[in-house]
């Protein structure tokens, strides 16, 4: 593993109980997240995708392995602390009862940003236009949003706290095309700010990985360059 990788996961192992019996679901995964790095990440339903993302996202205690972040082991950071640094969003995200604003604003009224400042409506309005999402005023109800439309909302509710790692799961699988560019540069962004991201996809590529992974009997393999993903069904673990 590289010694400038912002994130990395080594050996992790993951047991889970599928279809009535224990199913070694990661079986000795590593990777590796230098800033400035996008891993795609595809696989066969079943394969254990979000469970990788959940991993390193230290939500699976049972998984067994080691994670650092910046070289501090993860025993050394608080559940808390880590999960602020290294941010999952799931593919179906909460869209919480109010408005967009309310939404964007939920992290600041966690206990642990106790004291925080939260963003200001300059910059809320700012965020959306930056996901195409101009049209979108702050006091819509966020439960009228389409599925497209709440799923950026969601994004930008993450990208506010300023994690340094991204864990999306499917994050452009409710976006037409217009959308997807939109995000893609958001996350460009991102990563040239310094930050890494993983992300499970299914769609075409969008040309913004810099690593790409196949997820498969429990084993991760880099795909070689010019080499296309193949083609899976939906995540399901």
């Amino acid at each position: 593993m590289a010694q400038t990788a912002l994130l990395v996961a080594r050996d992790l192992v993951a047991l889970l109980r599928v279809d009535g019996r224990n199913a070694r679901v990661l079986d000795g995964v590593s990777l590796a997240l230098a800033p400035g790095s996008i891993a795609d990440i595809t696989g066969p339903s079943g394969s254990g995708k979000t469970t990788l993302l959940r991993a390193l996202a230290r939500l699976l205690p049972e998984v067994t392995g080691s994670l650092t972040l910046g070289s501090v082991p993860a025993e050394n950071i608080t559940p808390t602390a880590w999960r602020a640094a290294v941010a999952l969003l799931p593919q179906k995200p909460a869209i919480f009862s109010g408005s967009v604003a309310e939404n964007l604003r939920v992290p600041w009224t966690l206990k642990e940003r106790h004291g925080q400042q939260p963003p200001t409506d300059e910059v809320l309005a700012a965020a959306l236009v930056s996901v195409g999402l101009d049209d979108v005023a702050l006091d819509r109800d966020a439960a009228r949003l389409s599925v497209g439309q709440q799923a950026r909302v969601a994004l930008l509710r993450v990208l506010l706290t300023g994690p340094r790692v991204l864990l999306l799961d499917e994050p452009d699988a409710a976006l037409d095309d217009a959308s997807s560019d939109a995000v893609g540069a958001l996350l460009r962004d991102f990563v040239e700010a310094g930050g890494a991201i993983a992300r499970v996809r299914h769609h075409r590529s969008d040309g913004l990985a810099t690593q790409r992974y196949v997820l498969e009997g429990g084993t991760l393999d880099a795909l070689p360059a010019g080499v296309p993903e193949p083609e899976f069904g939906e995540v399901s673990l």
